[in-house]
């Protein structure tokens, strides 16, 4: 599977993308900002995205009204990860589209399992 992982902070995204390539054998594409991950997203077509939710010009849940407002990335699943996990956050998030929530910090090891169950659901 072809996932995008949206990240503002180097650190998180290469944990993310290691975890995701060597211990889910997906092939990850990434992208620091919410900019980058629309471009991304619509030029490679990814098969889901997990993007931080609190990221500088566009977060989340900007990027996820543009993505769902193209033909091309609009029924791409979005996992969002976030330290904001109360569960008022959590369902404030799939209010807003997002096929699921990851919170922070995550374990590297459970990452593509947990997608995959999201994913799944």
């Amino acid at each position: 599977m072809k996932i995008l992982v949206v990240d503002d902070d180097p650190a998180m995204l290469i944990v993310a993308a290691l975890a995701l390539e060597k211990i889910g054998g997906h092939e990850v594409l990434q992208a620091q900002d919410g900019a980058e991950a629309i471009q991304c997203a619509k030029e490679k077509r990814p098969d889901a995205i997990l993007m931080d939710m609190v990221m500088p010009d566009l977060d989340g849940p900007d990027v996820l009204e543009k993505l769902r407002a193209h033909e091309e990335t609009g029924q791409i699943p979005v996992i969002f990860h976030t330290a904001k996990n109360s569960p008022s956050d959590v369902r404030s998030m799939l209010a807003l589209g997002a096929k699921g929530v990851i919170g922070k910090p995550f374990d590297p090891l459970m990452l593509p399992g947990e997608i995959a169950r999201i994913l799944q659901s």
